[in-house]
């Protein structure tokens, strides 16, 4: 990695906090009118599977007007750029401007790829003279190949922020069917890579597609919580306000959170690094876990 390629320290960005990032195929105005009234942290700007091959370059040329409207109520602005490397130059060519805030990268398969797209954007935004660095990365997993090198891919880059698995390319990938079992261990082993390299994970076990089951859905997102999972991709605007109520904590959640925090101050001012709360031994895990319900909560900002 040379020096060239890291953010520099004035333009330093911290984590987002993203419980819902939504899907829009940047060809379809109707789609992109509205995003910024669903509620979402994130909207992706699709150049990628919802753009038929024919309608990408005008879909490309579309995109800074595209940019402006779907981050008019401050979510954050992301683009999903094509795979293949003709597809790619042009996406990047067309994503890398004022307002983007972040490029998801699906089919990610080694750190070796994220850093030659990471060289790409910072020649951009040297030529564009944009804030180096300040454009981040999400990586989509999608094949089994790339759960070898997981750990590599969340390190390979300073502009790396999270981490998703693509469940229905995933499953499509090994000749099997989005479901619980084939998607658990794939799933926790992007989670425990991004963790590990301080990114933030993403998603749930199950297929993105089944948005109009209201109550599997809420119980995965629920359930992807639990794992450890900050957040999740929507591919219709119901799913929204389902992730972002699961991906919050709730008012007893913050609660108790507030006492342990509170609580560790008065103990560690005597001395203490292991006391009792509600019957129940405190340590440095379970404050870990009170301070991320904190995060967690309403206009907080996340820290993995």
């Amino acid at each position: 990695m040379t020096a060239d390629t890291l953010p520099s320290v004035e333009t330093a960005i911290s984590i987002p906090r993203w419980r819902s990032l939504l899907f829009v195929p940047t060809h379809v105005p109707r789609f992109v009118e509205t995003a910024h009234e669903r509620g979402a942290d994130g909207v992706i700007l699709d150049l990628e599977d919802s753009v038929p091959h024919d309608q990408k370059g005008e879909a490309r040329r579309q995109v800074p007007e595209c940019v402006a409207k779907v981050g008019r109520k401050g979510a954050s602005v992301l683009v999903r750029v094509n795979h293949g490397l003709r597809a790619l130059a042009a996406d990047l060519d067309a994503a890398v401007i004022v307002g983007v805030d972040a490029l998801v990268l699906p089919k990610t398969d080694s750190a070796e790829w994220v850093l030659e797209i990471a060289n790409a954007v910072s020649e951009l935004e040297r030529e564009r003279s944009l804030p180096m660095g300040r454009i981040r990365f999400l990586a989509q997993v999608e094949t089994p190949g790339a759960l070898q090198r997981l750990a590599a891919i969340a390190l390979a880059h300073p502009r790396m922020v999270a981490m998703a698995l693509g469940p229905e390319d995933f499953s499509a990938a090994v000749g099997g069917s989005p479901e619980f079992d084939l998607l658990l261990a794939p799933n926790l082993s992007v989670l425990f890579a991004a963790r590990a390299a301080g990114l933030l994970p993403l998603g749930f076990v199950g297929s993105i597609g089944e948005f109009s089951d209201i109550d599997k859905l809420r119980e995965a997102a629920t359930r992807a919580r639990r794992l450890g999972f900050v957040g999740a991709l929507a591919i219709h605007p119901t799913q929204v306000a389902i992730f972002n109520e699961a991906f919050s904590s709730s008012a007893q959640e913050l609660e108790w959170a507030h006492r342990v925090v509170a609580a560790q101050t008065d103990f560690s001012a005597r001395g203490r690094g292991a006391f009792a709360l509600d019957g129940k031994m405190v340590d440095a895990p379970v404050i870990q876990r009170a301070r991320e319900i904190i995060a967690l909560a309403p206009q907080a900002k996340l820290d993995v």
